[in-house]
């Protein structure tokens, strides 16, 4: 995979959008540039950083142009993107701002989702497990993916390992990804989750899709 080929499509993409931007349109260009800032990860840029926080911006700025309170994938991409920028300060004001919204409250697992994330970031270790129980209990979210965030509330780092592992299982055997980018980002925003609860080496081995599927 040409990672930086893969960028430079995203960013010329990204500065295509012209006219007046409504939610939607603000949406998209939050997705190409988490598009972007993947790519340049995975090409180990130093610029990745800087898309990332781009996405979060776009995707807080959808929510404030009009999403209504069932669009709760905006503030866990802000929070996932501004993890992957390796942004403490950032993600702590999106994690702030989710709890804001009443993230905690959410019936929707998205919304737990972005509860449960708020709560790890901002170091509430109690308080996040049950967000992340209930995800566990519920079959309309990825059981992995739950299991994972709980054992990071519950500070379990050889459970985490084996569960964000199979995140990464999970991921090899999809087809589609966000913007056609095939990086397991769930799977790299966890071990930034991890270190952040004081797990030593939980990084998955690969955050990609095997080399013979590229």
């Amino acid at each position: 995979m040409n990672w930086q080929a893969l960028a430079a499509e995203k960013r010329a993409r990204y500065e295509l959008q012209h006219g007046e931007e409504d939610e939607r349109s603000i949406v998209r260009r939050g997705n190409v540039a988490y598009a972007a800032g993947l790519a340049l990860l995975m090409a180990h840029d130093d610029t990745a950083g800087t898309w990332f926080l781009r996405a979060a911006e776009r995707w807080r700025a959808s929510w404030d142009a009009g999403a209504g309170l069932d669009s709760w994938g905006r503030p866990v991409g802000a929070i996932k993107a501004s993890l992957l920028a390796g942004d403490d300060a950032a993600a702590e004001r999106y994690a702030n701002w989710a709890l804001e919204l009443g993230a905690e409250a959410a019936e929707s697992p998205i919304g737990r989702y972005a509860a449960t994330l708020a709560l790890l970031v901002l170091a509430r270790w109690a308080e996040a497990r049950q967000p992340a129980q209930s995800l566990q209990a519920r079959v309309d979210f990825p059981p992995d993916v739950a299991a994972a965030l709980a054992f990071v509330a519950g500070n379990d780092p050889v459970a985490f390992v084996e569960a964000a592992e199979a995140v990464v299982r999970s991921f090899e055997t999809r087809s589609d990804y966000l913007e056609d980018v095939p990086v397991a980002d769930t799977a790299l925003v966890l071990a930034r989750l991890a270190a952040r609860r004081g797990f030593p080496g939980v990084l998955p081995a690969s955050p990609t899709l095997p080399a013979s599927s590229d």
